[in-house]
């Protein structure tokens, strides 16, 4: 009865997991397709900002997500006694994966675009490349958390909490002063970009994901799966994740307030792309989400016998690297530019069945070819934990 109850419990947490997931799928579709295909007047109302605006949530999903995942696995890899070193190997060859697979999107893209692309496009910082080095940079902090060898779980938990509260606050606390009064200037743009986006344009450029500040949202991530797999909040997970929902509503109030004070910390900063106010109402509206997602998936009808954002989170990783190509690339559904809101509206609901299409033929071919899998994926289509890998 008890591994009945513990397995009920697994699936649940996938289940509100991959949803979220494949929201944030979602949010990205409508965002990309309006932007690629709307074109004259269309570009200039406000249906247009309000679409951008809702843009600006996937990528912080993605990459909370992919950190909360990184928390779950490890723990389970902990759970079964794997030693300290093997866990931060197996996460840091998985962030490694990724990272190899952004750079072959870059190569793939430049190569279908048939050369027109400029090359520096090849050296592009984004969302994969940070996902890839979060991962990489949270492996490397679960292992610190267990430096000295201890086998109390509840200390590996809460040590693995702090320090990834103390790298995320880090991160965001140098993020203003790198985008202005310590950009580093370095001759290898390619490799500042990393740091602050400025890819080769001299400037940080805010349509980039460098590290600062993107990789704070995954390390908040790694600190929230820690937070919801302590004893209590194993116990009561309702609970726990409506404390989650409450601290999000606490984190909004607090960044709107932090930017309503007369008196500034820094020199330059920018609210909407390096403040810290901002980036704690993001983090707010990422985990009333979370909340939001396991509601919907516990009591609500999220959790059909049939989800589209449930299949799509599942392979989110496959679901990106098509979609892409399929709205910006030279495979456009749609004309450029050109479309009015309700075409461009018709080819994002064309953009959704494929893609939901392609997520169930993917996750049934799974399926067939590797048996009944219990997956938490740090990236959908990267599977990081499965029955019998620990």
């Amino acid at each position: 009865m008890v591994k009945g109850l513990l397995a009920e419990k697994t699936k649940k947490r996938i289940a509100y997991i991959d949803w979220l997931r494949g929201f944030a799928c979602l949010a990205m579709f409508q965002t990309h397709c309006y932007d690629s295909w709307l074109g004259g007047t269309a570009r200039e109302g406000s249906f247009l900002r309000y679409s951008q605006l809702g843009g600006t949530l996937p990528a912080p999903l993605f990459l909370f997500l992919a950190g909360f995942s990184v928390a779950l696995v490890t723990g389970k890899m902990r759970q079964q006694g794997q030693s300290s070193n093997l866990i931060a190997r197996h996460t840091i060859l998985r962030g490694l994966e990724i990272f190899l697979l952004a750079l072959l999107f870059r190569v793939q893209e430049y190569f279908l675009g048939l050369f027109h692309r400029p090359w520096t496009d090849l050296l592009r910082v984004d969302i994969l490349n940070v996902i890839g080095i979060s991962i990489i940079l949270m492996g490397l902090i679960c292992r610190a958390a267990a430096v000295r060898g201890s086998v109390n779980a509840m200390r590996l938990r809460v040590n693995s909490i702090v320090a990834s509260v103390v790298c995320a606050g880090v991160v965001v606390a140098l993020t203003p002063p790198l985008w202005s009064t310590w950009q580093p200037h370095w001759r290898a743009w390619w490799l500042e970009s990393y740091i602050n986006g400025v890819h080769n344009l001299g400037t940080p450029q805010s349509w980039l994901f460098p590290l600062f500040p993107w990789s704070a949202f995954a390390f908040v991530g790694l600190a929230a799966g820690f937070l919801l797999q302590l004893d209590w909040a194993r116990r009561e997970e309702a609970s726990a994740i409506g404390l989650v929902g409450a601290a999000g509503v606490f984190l909004i109030a607090a960044g709107l307030w932090f930017d309503s004070l007369p008196i500034k910390i820094y020199a330059m900063q920018d609210f909407w792309r390096t403040g810290p106010d901002f980036f704690l109402v993001r983090v707010g509206v990422v985990m009333l989400c979370l909340l939001a997602s396991f509601v919907w998936c516990r009591w609500g009808a999220g959790q059909p016998s049939f989800s589209p954002l449930i299949e799509m989170g599942k392979c989110s990783l496959l679901v990106y690297w098509v979609h892409i190509e399929l709205v910006y690339g030279g495979l456009s559904i749609l004309p450029k530019r050109q479309m009015g809101v309700l075409g461009a509206t018709g080819g994002l609901i064309i953009i959704f069945v494929a893609m939901t299409t392609l997520a169930v033929a993917r996750n049934r071919f799974s399926k067939r070819k590797g048996g009944e899998q219990t997956v938490v994926a740090a990236v959908g289509g990267l599977d990081l934990l499965q029955n019998g890998r620990g």
